[in-house]
């Protein structure tokens, strides 16, 4: 076995111990020779070099979900779409608890479906989230309740387009038979596999209404009931999963208030629609902060949407700033340059008046200025904080 890195400062010592041939800092195809097999991390983009000879080669790619699916015999809760995944991976599974049912949580939502290998009970269900970038080299990948959320225009930086974008996360639902279910939003078109077919939709009938905030959280409340029920959870049970759920940290989570000033957290919405729905949660009156590194996607309807929404002012941060700006200034929405987080919480707190809400809700990725949205949304907690 070998495993292979193009960074040259990580710690591989535990791989070796195990037993692993490790090669770092190199991009040359000599440690594919003799292999048969390639196990990709979802970050790497397949025209990476090693994946490239990988493909040349004739090697057999797998994305480490498949490598997961391949070890583990338990059922399989498979949640993908552009927004909500992480939160209704979450709500299912404090509902799967509430039903007194063994659950893990999984996928790109921290914890590799992997690393469950022999850490989990037989029976135990999965719920697993999964990125478009996991989904791309899966093979017989097959979850028993298959949801996609939601479909818009994300990751452009690394699909030449929306089409290619939505087959990456469509490819959940291929691999199902008709002994499985698969749940979309009502009305979207016809979908891969033979899964029997669920929709679902804002205004859907709930047992309890969800405890956090925005039309969005609603629609995610309503995804989640419908794989909850697939699974045979009662709706009781569906119910108190739903009042019991707080939210997940960096998805619209309030970090206190000062002065009548609300501040929020939204560092996960990495994308403009997340932004948009994050905006329907919350009275006119935002103070909102925007921007991070480009990911090709615009602007236009967030800043529609904006002015729509009532957002009093806007913060704008790294290299997507002047992007934004254009944007905003032909919908009428008031911005002001601040160029990173530290003086973008200055000011929205300088400006803000009781009853406004101060929004971190990026539409942006963060590689501009941070490792990754969580390091973001915890620099945002540690400003807010101090004032």
């Amino acid at each position: 076995m070998v495993g292979v890195d193009r960074r040259d400062d990580i710690d591989a010592g535990r791989l070796r111990e195990a037993g692993v041939e490790v090669v770092i800092g190199a991009d040359d195809p000599e440690p594919l020779d003799g292999v048969d097999l390639l196990v990709k991390s979802p970050g790497v983009p397949p025209a990476a070099p090693l994946a490239a000879a990988a493909r040349e080669r004739g090697l057999t790619i797998w994305s480490e979900v498949e490598l997961g699916f391949r070890l583990l015999s338990n059922p399989i809760v498979g949640v993908t779409g552009t927004n909500g995944k992480t939160t209704t991976s979450e709500l299912l599974g404090t509902i799967f608890r509430a039903a007194g049912m063994d659950v893990a949580v999984a996928g790109n939502v921290g914890r590799p479906l992997s690393g469950l290998d022999g850490a989990i009970s037989e029976d135990a269900w999965v719920v697993c989230e999964l990125s478009s970038f996991q989904l791309e080299d899966i093979d017989t990948f097959r979850p028993r309740v298959a949801m996609l959320l939601n479909l818009a225009a994300d990751h452009l930086d690394r699909y030449e387009s929306l089409d290619e974008y939505g087959a990456a996360k469509l490819r959940i639902f291929e691999n199902q038979t008709a002994d499985d279910v698969a749940i979309v939003p009502r009305g979207f078109g016809p979908i891969p596999g033979a899964a029997a077919r669920i929709e679902f939709s804002l205004d859907d009938p709930l047992p309890a209404e969800p405890s956090i905030p925005g039309e969005h959280n609603r629609e995610n409340a309503a995804a989640a009931a419908a794989a909850a029920r697939a699974a045979g959870i009662s709706d009781d049970a569906i119910a108190s999963g739903l009042a019991e759920f707080s939210g997940v940290p960096h998805r619209l989570e309030l970090i206190r208030e000062v002065g009548g000033v609300r501040f929020v957290n939204d560092s996960k919405a990495t994308n403009p629609e997340a932004a948009e729905r994050a905006l329907s949660a919350y009275p006119p009156g935002i103070r909102l902060i925007l921007g991070g590194s480009r990911k090709g996607i615009p602007f236009a309807a967030l800043a529609k949407r904006a002015a729509g929404a009532g957002v009093a002012q806007a913060y704008l941060i790294g290299e997507s700033a002047d992007e934004i700006a254009e944007a905003l200034a032909a919908a009428g929405v008031r911005f002001t340059y601040s160029r990173d987080l530290a003086t973008a919480v200055r000011d929205a707190y300088r400006d803000a008046e009781p009853g406004d809400v101060v929004l971190l809700s990026p539409a942006c990725a963060s590689y501009d200025q941070f490792r990754d949205f969580e390091e973001r949304g915890a620099a945002f907690r540690e400003l807010v904080e101090a004032l």
